[in-house]
């Protein structure tokens, strides 16, 4: 048994060792079978955890890689008999690999999306329990003999090495994906879409007269209203009408238990959607990042400042760049979040009129087995009723239908009848947020920001 037999029969015996594999290796580059070198470094590089080991495997491949393009590889014996044209189109491949792994090494260090690992795509029918991955027992050894590879071992992948990028780190902004929700898919709210459509879409649409006018596109529009009246859904459909990257920000992109990392995340999400021009940024349940200082908790300060410079400061802008908020309690957002330059402009988004909750019942209803349904007469018994509330009663209609047939044994379809019960007994959950709203309206509306909110109970302020 020659010096390469016995280790290729050692790295067999201990799949999981990165260390053996790189001495495996370096034995297979010392007989000129860089080829296999190169697979057996790429395994190597897959289950490795020590830094110094992984650079001596990642030093070896690029020797291994310019020797075989340099042309040094000698034919093994084994390999002798082989037509050549297969054994080149295997070299050039593992060269291929080898000349793009230097690269994507680069971006595992230098990325922008955190910290990235290097994995091994091995076939599947040639892999086996054993060769699961796991941590080097023993401390790398600065020895002086070469070594080989479990590639060349029974039972590991005889396939050509194929590395690729995977990502294993935290991505704070979600990617961008096409938005197909257009205004047309949103029901009613004839009288929200033209607002929005004046102060927000008209801009992105037509930058050159609004530069003219010095008229920027871009800044801060807050919506507000009570839970399950589309906030999410109307901001979704802007970004599909605008042709803007829609950017929907969570609390978990932001929030960190480390002190100042959350504030850097914040800022990284707002460099991005500039680099990202013309961009819209969605904060849904804003009042969670842009709480009332005053009653917020100081670890939640540092992060509603930087908010704050990040919509308008020294060198920061929101030139073509959008930012949308949406909540459920504006009065609980900084006063200076709410001021004009930041989120200057406040639209409320109040429960569907009749013509979208009959549009909404039509939508809620189609597909059902359902007969003899008055959809005007549904419309009308409805008032204050959110989104939520009409899907809600949709649904109760239907278990009652169905709790029907269960105790009967009799199929029927759903009828008005279903409707008329579960209405006896469902309030819209509108009122509570309503009530509390016309208490700020009342009290709290000096500067006019809740003026749509007031036309509002206006018309419905005895039934509230």
């Amino acid at each position: 048994m020659n010096r390469l037999e016995w280790i290729s029969r050692i790295a067999g015996l201990h799949p999981e060792d990165a260390e053996t594999q790189y001495w495996l290796g370096q034995e297979l580059s010392g007989a000129g079978r860089y080829a296999e070198a190169l697979r057996v470094y790429s395994e190597g590089l897959a289950l490795c955890r020590e830094e110094k080991l992984r650079t001596a495997l990642l030093q070896a491949l690029t020797s291994a890689s310019a020797a075989l393009q340099s042309g040094a590889a000698a034919v093994p014996p084994a390999a002798a008999e082989a037509p050549a044209e297969p054994q080149a189109e295997e070299a050039a491949a593992a060269a291929a690999e080898a000349r793009s792994h230097e690269r994507r090494e680069h971006e595992v260090d230098h990325g922008e999306d955190g910290g990235k690992g290097l994995a091994l795509d091995r076939e599947p029918e040639a892999a086996s329990d054993d060769e699961s991955e796991a941590e080097s027992d023993g401390e790398f050894a600065d020895r002086g003999e070469a070594g080989t590879s479990p590639a060349a071992a029974p039972g590991r992948s005889a396939g050509r090495p194929g590395l690729q990028v995977v990502d294993g780190g935290r991505t704070p902004a979600r990617a961008d994906k096409p938005n197909a929700i257009r205004f047309e898919d949103v029901a009613g709210l004839e009288e929200l879409k033209k607002t929005i459509r004046i102060r927000i879409i008209s801009p992105f649409q037509n930058q050159g007269l609004f530069s003219k006018f010095r008229k920027k596109s871009g800044g801060g529009v807050l919506l507000y209203g009570p839970p399950g009246c589309g906030k999410t859904f109307i901001a979704r459909a802007t970004a599909g009408e605008c042709g803007a990257n829609f950017m929907p920000v969570s609390i978990t992109d932001i929030l960190d238990p480390y002190i100042g990392v959350s504030e850097r995340n914040l800022k990284d999400l707002f460099d991005k959607a500039r680099q990202r021009k013309p961009s819209i940024m969605f904060f849904d349940e804003i009042d969670t990042v842009g709480y009332n200082r005053g009653r917020s908790s100081s670890s939640m300060r540092g992060v509603i400042d930087t908010f704050l410079t990040e919509m308008e400061g020294i060198d920061t802008d929101t030139d073509q760049v959008l930012i949308l908020g949406a909540t459920n309690m504006p009065w609980d957002v900084d006063n200076a979040l709410k001021r004009p330059g930041r989120f200057d402009r406040l639209v409320f988004v109040a429960p569907p009129d009749e013509q979208a909750r009959e549009q909404m019942f039509r939508l809620k209803i189609e597909g059902r087995y359902a007969e003899g349904i008055d959809y005007t007469r549904l419309a009308a018994r409805t008032d204050l009723f959110s989104g939520a509330d009409i899907e809600n009663l949709c649904e109760r209609a239907a278990e009652r239908a169905i709790g029907e047939i269960l105790e009967t044994g009799r199929e029927r379809a759903i009828s008005m009848e279903d409707f008329e019960a579960e209405l006896e007994s469902t309030r819209p959950s509108t009122l509570e947020w309503l009530r509390t709203a016309k208490n700020y309206v009342k009290y709290a509306n000096q500067s006019g920001i809740y003026n749509d909110v007031e036309a509002f109970l206006g018309k419905y302020g005895r039934r509230i």
